[in-house]
């Protein structure tokens, strides 16, 4: 029996992928938010944290 015969024996198993699409669209728009709204100097300075020899955390 293939994977998709299991599937389509589930009841209501077609709103699965909507709930995913959603969260994923969710997910990823309040990120471009955030980024876009974020405080450039904090942004600078996560950039450099990398770079910075002192080793503060």
């Amino acid at each position: 029996m293939k994977f998709i015969n299991y599937l389509e024996s589930i009841a209501g198993v077609a709103i699965f992928p909507m709930i995913s699409l959603f969260i994923f669209f969710t997910f990823f728009t309040l990120l471009i938010l955030y980024v876009i709204k974020a405080d450039k100097g904090h942004i600078t300075e996560l950039e450099n944290m990398p770079l910075d020899k002192e080793g503060n955390l």
